[in-house]
């Protein structure tokens, strides 16, 4: 398929009118459908493909989400640069809700997720610092142009869901040094890695989980209210970061990721 989009939006809860003019495209993957149509429209002077995550209609939680099928079809559309803003919970007391946070750092702590593309032939990417750095950078710089305070780094651990955690595991992620939690970032990030793509996480702080403080816990209706609260501020600074994205990649290692490496398909 001839290039359509350079630079990829994988959008979250709430974040599903990103586009208001956008060509449909469907794309088929050898890992089946991916979670919705990909729409193909111009933001900032450049042309993207935004991916709603869990479907239009929220459809898939975050374990059952296809994510093979998502970011093999935003790199067969041409994309090299993937941007994705998703609701996370803070593990500490100096993040709070409505911070944004542009983590550096992912921990894995799912299980039975799909998390590769190399599952016939031993591939080994390099993976030591899951974020893109000039990624990161441009991420940062925009939204401090453009208001924000960002924290500048985080590590964020990944849980399976859909429940939340319970007060005991909350605190145990807090005592490793673990600033966020959620539940998307991964396999999402790794499956970028293997495809030679640069993935760039946006953090908004929805709550502070289960353990920070003392209480009921964080509420599914807590979460969609703060990012709701935010979305049209998010929503404007992702074509901020979108419009700041570097255009070439030759000094970004997520782009040499597969060099040397003998891969068991052509990539899309």
């Amino acid at each position: 398929m001839a290039s359509v989009a350079d630079i990829g939006v994988i959008g979250g809860s709430g974040f599903y009118e990103f586009l208001t003019d956008y060509d449909e495209v469907k794309v088929e993957t050898p890992f089946g459908e991916p979670s919705e149509t990909v729409l193909v429209g111009d933001v900032a002077g450049r042309r993207v493909a935004f991916l709603p995550r869990h479907g239009r209609d929220h459809r898939f939680p975050p374990h059952t989400i296809p994510y093979r099928a998502n970011m093999w079809a935003l790199r067969s559309l041409g994309v090299r640069r993937v941007l994705a803003p998703t609701a996370v919970g803070s593990l500490t007391v100096s993040y709070g809700p409505g911070t944004l946070v542009i983590p550096d750092q992912l921990v894995d702590r799912t299980r039975g997720r799909a998390q590769t593309f190399f599952d016939q032939y031993p591939v080994h990417v390099p993976f030591a610092d899951p974020s893109c750095p000039s990624g990161r950078a441009a991420a940062i710089a925009a939204a401090r142009a453009a208001g924000w305070v960002p924290a500048g780094s985080g590590t964020l651990v990944v849980i399976d869901g859909p429940r939340f955690s319970t007060r005991a595991e909350s605190r145990w992620y807090s005592a490793q040094g673990w600033t966020l939690i959620g539940m998307t970032g991964h396999p999402e990030a790794v499956l970028a890695r293997e495809l030679a793509m640069c993935y760039t996480s946006l953090a908004l702080i929805t709550d502070t989980d289960a353990g920070v403080d003392e209480g009921e816990g964080v509420t599914q209706a807590e979460v969609f209210e703060v990012f709701g609260a935010n979305m049209s501020r998010l929503r404007e600074l992702v074509a901020e970061v979108v419009g700041s994205f570097p255009a070439q990649r030759e000094d970004d290692l997520c782009a040499h990721a597969l060099d040397g490496i003998r891969l068991p398909f052509e990539l899309p």
